[in-house]
């Protein structure tokens, strides 16, 4: 059996591990924000949130992509046999995605030092340094999650996230001060997470090789002679077309969930004459955002898990790996949107030390829309697996237009319950054009072999 071929049992035990790592990721995020508020005026607050807004915004279209590439890439070769995996095509999209964002950066640093971040230098120099330190940290993250060394990609997010909140709890401690003493541990956290690289290196050299019989032919293809190195080149650019189209399809669905997330706090910033209100918009979408860093673990795990079935084990195992994980997130949703009807607005305020008047209801709506934010997820991750990744995109970027639209239009007037139910109403759209392009992938996916089975 191949590496990749793993039984259900391993495909869980390593989503529990590393819904650990992340569960504390999320809670030690929320903390860091938590104590930002509490030690910074509502301003300097407010300032940070933006600040993480549009980090992650960039980060998550432009890294993740080759996470999730990554991922999916070496968990199909190891379904097949292969133990050795090329990195050199991910590496070079990497590092045209960190250059580019580096060139726009430099070009636009004053209107983002002005514009963006009220004239604080230090808020711009933490968004460079930390977004290109951020590329190291998503590059071995894909590589951990299609060797599905699960644990160490926990202690990776964890030891990012623990580092982050030092810096907060320095300054609440009174050991420091100030806005940019709380904001450096977001440039320093992903410098720091990256220790567990050794330990992965180190566990892999232990590791067998693999499939002799494989790795034979993969010689043989890459050997002297004319034909050979011709059909290498060939594979080679084939490669770099497929995976290039893979990230920037993937690029697309990372920045309509980053739009999801984040684009309510931008306008809110912007439109609204209360100076503190996009503050309390993120912290609303905090609900929805610490479940979905928590769902990262399941997500990771499930990419390279469905590969490996759809190459090992077929069409019926993949299914009930969606089925379970859907099942699970309404579950979870339906408990988050009653606790939030039942002690929502009270939690709020004590968390965040704020006295916003919260709607409960507006509150579980959030919850709701969280839920069908996760089913989307897991069923956009079957259509990775499955190579759909352009159409994927689609569905993202149309649930997302539709949610910008419904912001800016207005048609609610107080801003946060517009937000609130503008995400749910867009969650839902997601969830409802992904599950279509699900079921419809299911089919063709049970039509080909019997297809194949009537050609012999």
């Amino acid at each position: 059996m191949s590496a990749s071929s793993s039984s259900p049992r391993s495909y869980g035990s390593g989503a529990r591990i590393l819904s650990i790592g992340i569960a504390s990721t999320g809670l030690l995020t929320l903390a860091y924000f938590s104590i930002a508020s509490h030690v910074l005026g509502e301003e300097s607050a407010k300032r940070i949130d933006v600040l993480w807004s549009v980090m992650f915004v960039i980060i998550s279209v432009i890294y993740r992509p080759i996470e999730q590439l990554l991922s999916r890439t070496i968990a199909e070769r190891r379904a097949r046999g292969h133990a050795q995996h090329s990195v050199r095509i991910p590496i070079a999209i990497q590092a045209g995605f960190a250059l580019l964002f580096l060139a726009v950066t430099l070009a636009l640093r004053h209107e983002l030092v002005d514009h963006v971040f009220d004239h604080y230098t230090a808020l711009y120099d933490v968004l460079v340094v930390g977004t290109l330190a951020y590329a190291a940290s998503y590059f071995a993250r894909g590589w951990l999650a299609g060797h599905e060394y699960f644990a160490l990609f926990g202690g990776l997010v964890l030891i990012e996230s623990l580092s982050r909140l030092c810096f907060a709890l320095a300054v609440a401690l009174g050991i420091t001060h100030g806005q940019t003493a709380v904001v450096l541990g977001i440039a320093a956290a992903p410098f720091v997470s990256l220790v567990v690289v050794p330990a992965a290196f180190a566990r892999r050299s232990g590791e067998p090789r693999g499939a002799p019989e494989i790795e034979e032919l993969d010689a043989a293809l890459a050997g002297p002679g004319t034909e050979g190195v011709e059909q290498a080149v060939a594979a080679d650019e084939l490669s770099l077309r497929r995976g290039s189209s893979f990230a920037f399809s993937v690029s697309g669905v990372m920045l309509a969930e980053q739009t999801l997330l984040n684009a309510a706090v931008l306008t809110v910033d912007v439109t609204s004459a209360d100076r503190a209100l996009a503050g309390v918009v993120f912290n609303v979408l905090l609900i929805a955002r610490a479940p979905l860093q928590l769902f990262q673990a399941i997500q990771t795990s499930l990419l390279p898990h469905l590969t490996g079935l759809e190459v090992t084990e077929g069409h019926e195992a993949f299914a009930r790996a969606i089925r379970v994980t859907v099942l699970a997130i309404a579950a979870f949703a339906g408990a988050v949107a009653l606790g939030l009807l039942a002690i929502g607005p009270p939690v709020m305020q004590h968390l965040f030390g704020q006295h916003h008047d919260y709607n409960r209801f507006g509150l579980a709506l959030i919850g709701l829309g969280m839920g069908m934010h996760l089913t989307s997820g897991a069923l956009n991750q079957a259509i990775l697996a499955r190579n759909q990744a352009r159409t994927a995109a689609v569905c993202w970027l149309v649930a997302a237009a539709v949610f910008v639209l419904w912001m800016l239009l207005g048609g609610v007037s107080e801003e946060l319950l517009r937000t609130e139910i503008g995400y749910l109403g867009a969650a839902s759209l997601l969830a409802v054009m992904l599950g279509t392009v699900y079921k419809r992938g299911a089919r063709s996916a049970q039509s080909a072999p019997a297809a194949a089975t009537m050609a012999r």
